[in-house]
């Protein structure tokens, strides 16, 4: 298969304001180069409009009618998505027919993971019919959809894109796992050969970012600066560790609003930010674990890599080396947009997106919606 230009699209639960998008070259198996990366923000107005989406879309919960919101939001992130692309694409040199597909997530305003007896439900707002006519360019959308109808956990869906960097550093022992820190912390091991195993560890960054937005201090705890001096609850932090998710055995998934910044209620400011951190990577250290065989380094992607809290608590507390993304030639923020550029191209030509032991799904599995 010859390797074509993909555009990749990402905008995160942890509602930092900004669109990740990022050019990929690839066939869908490898990658054979990374073209330009941009951090667009949203204006204020469809941040606010976001916040509002979501606070409505858990009122919902997949019961009745969708919110009037949800159609005005995806209007709204659809387009501005679009113009990011179009940049990206102009900035590189680029005509939009030079470019094969636009990988086009959608912002996730709900997710609810499957139980026994009863699959489970995501939503992910993003008009790709519309965006596709924006830019005249293909675009695959709604790509965990299909996964969580078949009674898949519809996520995590980076695996195979984590895998197709590990071999190109040559991590292919199991020594090395990939963690992603975005709203919720996902983790993928590749033992070099057939198995490949991803999930959802716990929380990363909402529920310190919430914490911090409750008490007036700014959108997060910028630079871990509150976590590094704070003192961490241990008693508290013992029980928050024996939740049942963190045991539970692995594929396995999260919603944004699962674990809340209500767990360092009646805490201060700086020991509730070192509370909520050490937890997210204790969390860590139990996802790893579960593991067939336990890896010695951490490859951290997302914007919990830019945390100084977590990075330090990590070898602490999850018992692992954690280097950033960047320590290995990779693009930590660019990931999860470059991940969607890569399972676009795979949407495009009808391979497989999920598995049993990444999302849970009975058989390998294709998925995303195409507009063509």
């Amino acid at each position: 298969m010859q390797p074509i230009w993909a555009v990749g699209l990402m905008t995160g639960t942890v509602l930092d304001g900004n669109i990740d998008v990022a050019l990929l070259r690839t066939d869908g198996v490898s990658v054979e180069s990374f073209g330009p990366y941009a951090l667009t923000p949203y204006p204020q107005s469809i941040r606010t409009l976001l916040e509002d989406t979501l606070v409505q879309a858990r009122s919902w919960n997949f019961d009745g009618a969708e919110p009037a919101i949800f159609s005005q939001a995806e209007e709204a992130i659809t387009r501005a998505q679009s113009a990011a692309v179009a940049d990206l694409v102009a900035q590189a040199g680029l005509k939009s027919s030079d470019i094969g597909i636009v990988g086009f997530h959608g912002q996730s305003v709900l997710h609810r993971a499957p139980q026994p007896g009863r699959i489970g439900a995501t939503r992910q707002l993003g008009n790709g019919s519309l965006m596709r006519d924006l830019l005249g360019i293909p675009v695959a959308y709604d790509f965990r959809s299909a996964d969580v109808r078949a009674g898949g956990q519809g996520a995590p869906l980076a695996a195979l894109y984590h895998q197709a960097l590990l071999r190109r550093i040559g991590a292919t022992d199991g020594r090395t796992a990939v963690l992603n820190l975005g709203g919720v912390a996902n983790v993928t091991w590749w033992d070099g050969a057939d198995q490949l195993i991803a999930f959802d560890a716990g929380p990363a960054n909402a529920p310190i970012n919430d914490f911090i937005k409750g008490l007036g201090l700014g959108e997060m705890d910028r630079d871990g600066t509150l976590a590094l001096r704070g003192t961490v609850d241990e008693a508290r932090l013992s029980r928050l560790l024996t939740h049942p998710y963190l045991t539970a055995p692995y594929p396995k998934s999260l919603d944004r609003f699962d674990f809340l910044s209500s767990m360092a209620d009646g805490l201060g400011a700086e020991d509730g930010a070192a509370t909520l951190t050490a937890f997210t990577t204790g969390a860590v250290g139990k996802a790893l674990d579960l593991l067939p065989s336990r890896p010695h380094r951490l490859v951290v992607c997302g914007g919990g890599r830019h945390n100084p809290a977590i990075m330090k608590m990590l070898p602490e507390r999850a018992g692992a080396e954690a280097v950033p993304a960047e320590a290995v030639g990779w693009r930590g923020d660019a990931t999860e947009a470059e991940c969607f550029a890569f399972l676009a191209v795979r949407v495009l030509r009808d391979l497989p997106i999920s598995f049993p032991t990444t999302t849970g799904a009975p058989h390998p599995l294709t998925g995303g919606e195409l507009a063509l």
